[in-house]
């Protein structure tokens, strides 16, 4: 009898994969215990761990992107997310130095019971909205970030366009198709094509502004959209392929990222360079 022939990977099967919980074991506690407010999330244990760092939309809580930090810890990836500036005069720059500022507490502390540790050369920088923006101006602003990740990322002032120039690190910018706040026309596509690295833009067709966000928020009443898990989904996947890509070099999730997600497919016009080889 003639054997089956072995199913080859494929990119769906990646994204199968990386959207489900990973193997590890998730803890989450308070980040002001170590003197920022927030929300920190890692692995129960292990040394010398990527960390990345999250920044919260406009007026949202860190606790609204809870899952999508709890999915990376749970694939060995240390996340950190500072609570401060959160109404709606937020300053951009004290709020990308705040996220500086996490990852030197990610790096200089040792997290959980002292079994967890990060490695200094392996950091990243990711955000939502307003903290898409702020982590492109972080990246700018400190040459240990080595990996951008935004989510219907939004303008900032200083301009997240301007200093999307100057970040040589590779980033992966998801946009919202139906966003009516941040439209990836003004915002996501021109910080693209600015970009001083290797970059992909993805514009998840049926997303709006608040779809990547979870649970329920006042400010759903003034803000538009809503939580959505098919958009949330998408970025578990594809964050997870990153940043595993790049801050840890785990390949699992290269083929996820040279090639389309349905509902998500890869805009060649904004996109230049390979996050995969």
């Amino acid at each position: 009898m003639a054997r089956k022939a072995k199913k080859l990977p494929s990119a769906k099967h990646a994204f199968v994969e990386l959207s489900r919980r990973g193997p590890h074991d998730v803890l989450h506690g308070d980040l002001a215990l170590v003197g920022l407010p927030g929300i920190v999330c890692t692995p129960r244990t292990g040394t010398n761990l990527p960390a990345v760092v999250f920044g919260h939309g406009l007026l949202q809580p860190p606790r609204r992107y809870l899952a999508l930090m709890r999915h990376l810890a749970s694939w060995g990836i240390v996340v950190v997310s500072p609570a401060t500036h959160r109404g709606p005069l937020a300053s951009h720059r004290l709020y990308a130095e705040d996220m500086r500022t996490a990852l030197d507490i990610a790096t200089g502390v040792r997290l959980g019971d002292g079994r967890i540790s990060v490695d200094p050369d392996k950091l990243g920088a990711a955000g939502h909205a307003m903290g898409g923006g702020c982590a492109v101006l972080a990246a700018a602003g400190d040459p240990r970030i080595k990996a951008v990740a935004t989510l219907a990322a939004a303008e900032t002032l200083p301009s997240a366009l301007d200093a999307a120039a100057k970040v040589k690190a590779p980033a992966l910018h998801l946009a919202a198709g139906e966003d009516l706040l941040t439209p990836p026309v003004a915002n996501a596509e021109p910080i693209s094509r600015a970009w001083g690295g290797p970059v992909q833009m993805r514009t998840i067709k049926k997303a709006t502004h608040l779809g990547f966000t979870e649970g329920v928020h006042w400010t759903q009443l003034l803000l538009h959209g809503k939580p959505e898990y098919h958009t949330q989904r998408i970025a578990k996947g594809l964050l997870t392929a990153f940043f595993l890509r790049a801050l840890a070099n785990d390949r699992r999730g290269d083929l996820l990222l040279n090639e389309n997600v349905k509902g998500a497919t890869i805009d060649q016009v904004n996109t230049h360079g390979k996050l995969a080889a």
